[in-house]
């Protein structure tokens, strides 16, 4: 049944009109517009904003101490201080002070950076039409002028303590991650230069751990060898025999192509470094007839009867030779340690 056909009487009637006429009740999407500025405390008691001024600032400068903790702590601290603060338990001395220093360094920043913007800078509401995402030369105009007021109503540049001391805190929290660049690992220092071998130490078995003979090493033989005094059980063991480490190789004198390589050997034992150098593996694939041993890692492969040169593979630089002899007891010793760093290349290396 349509409208039409339906009794005038059963028709609903508008609200607020008697018959059902519609009256005009007004736009009800209208803008209701903005409530009217009250204004703080701040705005007109010279004194109270100059209380906030200094509220702020001192939440930079708080900040800035917090930098300076986060500093303290790092040097402070080892690595392995273990200390009890309730209700945490046990915790690590150094984490938590960094933790909670850095936490505060930016807190503190946020805090101020909220306070200065709800008791000093302007709270005026300000509506403002949409307009095309593409702006217009007035618009551009507009833009530059609200942030020109905007800077001059956040009174930076009339309050100085609060721009000096915020530009400090700025300036100090990105230290903080500059400190913690150190923690990328230990500092080498001369570790890379050295290992356990000096003058007078044995060359011992790494397989029956017992000290080498001349006569122990035959033409064509490969044996792995390490410094007497390392112990398998020692804690360092694995960080100081990836770098002491040998290859003692047999070879006919007459076969030795290097005169460094003939002079350094004894009775054509040659003594050189396991580890690549090229990302460190350990080399073990030896081929008597050539003298040549094979990384198996990137197939990095050295010539050990002319100075463990690089004949094949990215390896950058030779095997380091260990000078070796014979002491007293007829066992083979080093006379003295590595002449260049082993295993790969790094950037102090030189």
């Amino acid at each position: 049944m349509s409208s039409q056909q339906i009794p005038e009487e059963n028709l609903p009637v508008e609200q607020g009109t008697a018959h059902g006429a519609v009256e005009g009740a007004g736009d009800p999407f209208a803008d209701p517009g903005l409530p009217a500025h009250k204004p703080r405390v701040q705005d007109i008691d010279e004194r109270a904003a100059k209380r906030s001024e200094r509220a702020v600032a001192l939440l930079f400068t708080l900040s800035m101490l917090a930098t300076v903790g986060f500093i303290a702590s790092y040097v402070i601290f080892p690595v392995d201080k273990i200390v009890y603060i309730w209700p945490f338990g046990h915790v690590s001395a150094l984490n938590f002070s960094l933790g909670l220093t850095l936490g505060l360094a930016l807190f503190l920043i946020g805090a101020g950076a909220v306070h200065w913007a709800r008791t000093l800078m302007s709270d005026v509401e300000v509506a403002d039409d949409r307009h095309a995402i593409e702006a217009t030369p007035e618009v551009k105009a507009k833009v530059m002028a609200d942030f020109a007021d905007g800077a001059k109503e956040s009174a930076i540049g009339r309050r100085k303590l609060i721009r000096n001391t915020m530009f400090g805190a700025l300036a100090l929290v990105p230290l903080s991650g500059v400190v913690l660049l150190r923690d990328l690992g230990p500092l080498p220092e001369k570790k890379l230069r050295k290992t356990l071998w000096a003058k007078g130490k044995q060359l011992v078995n790494m397989n029956t751990m017992e000290p080498l003979r001349p006569e122990d090493v035959v033409v064509g033989s490969l044996t792995f060898a390490m410094p007497e005094g390392l112990e398998e059980d020692a804690h360092d063991f694995q960080t100081q025999i990836a770098k002491a480490a040998l290859m003692i190789i047999r070879i006919e004198p007459d076969n030795i192509k290097d005169k460094r390589e003939r002079e350094w050997a004894h009775e054509g034992i040659v003594a050189f470094s396991k580890i690549c150098t090229h990302v460190g593996c350990p080399i073990s694939l030896y081929e008597q007839q050539t003298h040549h041993v094979l990384c198996p890692c990137h197939q990095s492969t050295f010539d050990l009867s002319d100075g463990a040169r690089v004949i094949f593979g990215p390896a950058g630089h030779p095997l380091p030779q260990l000078r070796i002899g014979v002491n007293s007891e007829g066992n083979l010793e080093a006379l003295g340690d590595f002449e260049e760093p082993v295993g790969p290349a790094f950037w102090e290396r030189g």
